[in-house]
């Protein structure tokens, strides 16, 4: 028989719920409110005089062709990231589900590179790729392929795209690895019997049984590369070359931060805000519709 908790007055469910509430508002109502708030206003380097503006921030934006370029970058480096992070972790957790010698210890290494920081995965690959000090950016040069990175904003975008990839790849590791694990072996069995191929039975068996895994992830790792991306640009290339690294976040920072252009900072925010909510909103209005719950 199922249990059910039944609450016979209101006090108690409030007072559950208030921590996570009162959090919420904290860190995140109450800051996107100021954003929308100041995005509106023109304010002096020191944040002594503010001018209500309007929407003026907003068309000074749009009007601006380095910010339209910041968008093509942002478009370049989400789908990049996207794209190589649930890719190879999808490879990665196939392969670690299988019946092998040490998986359970090939399992524990693919997920720590989760816990470095993005500063510090950042640095990990600064040694791998610099051009002067990196053992892979060396090798290149002394092969006769010209690597600079700090140079060729092409070959900055592919360390940006790569480095915060890779600080993605453990994330999802784990999340395919356990919608691999949930799927029933029978079912695949039967298929193996039927004589279905290995390639045919992942295509029409597995993945369609790991689509709500997937679309969980797709949404996540769309966020995270919007957001969460912030200390491995910061430390590799700071946006450079000639701003070939500048997304939408980091050009936030770089108005806000070190321009001191609050009001110009906060319409981008809310842009960038708009475009998230936009994005997550199609995918459940879309995609969600070829999941298989």
């Amino acid at each position: 028989m199922e249990r059910k908790v039944v609450f016979r007055g209101k006090a108690l469910p409030l007072a559950l719920l208030a921590p996570q509430l009162l959090i919420t508002i904290v860190f995140f109502f109450w800051p996107a409110g100021q954003a929308v708030w100041f995005s509106f206003l023109r304010q002096d380097a020191f944040g002594i005089r503010s001018t209500f503006v309007g929407l003026e921030n907003f068309t000074d934006l749009f009007a601006d062709p380095l910010y339209l370029e910041t968008i093509r970058n942002t478009v370049v480096f989400s789908t990049g990231v996207t794209v190589i992070a649930l890719a190879t972790a999808l490879l990665l957790a196939v392969l670690a589900d299988r019946q092998i010698r040490g998986s359970g210890a090939y399992r524990t290494l693919l997920i720590w590179p989760y816990a470095i920081a993005p500063a510090v995965a950042a640095v990990l690959w600064i040694f791998l790729f610099h051009p002067q000090i990196g053992l892979v950016g060396r090798a290149l040069n002394g092969a006769g392929i010209p690597w600079d990175y700090k140079l060729n904003g092409n070959q900055a975008m592919l360390m940006v795209i790569l480095a915060s990839a890779w600080k993605q790849v453990s994330y999802n590791f784990i999340f395919f690895l356990a919608g691999l694990q949930s799927i029933p072996k029978s079912v695949l069995e039967a298929a193996a019997i039927d004589g279905a191929r290995p390639a045919y039975r992942f295509w029409t068996i597995t993945f369609p049984l790991l689509s709500p895994t997937t679309f969980f992830l797709l949404v996540v790792n769309l966020v995270y590369a919007f957001f969460d991306t912030f200390g491995v640009i910061d430390a590799l290339t700071k946006g450079g070359p000639a701003k070939a690294t500048e997304t939408l976040i980091y050009r936030a920072y770089v108005d806000g931060r070190v321009n001191l252009d609050i009001g110009l900072s906060s319409a981008q925010s809310v842009v960038l805000m708009l475009v998230v909510i936009a994005l997550t909103a199609i995918q459940f209005r879309f995609i969600e519709r070829r999941v298989h719950y």
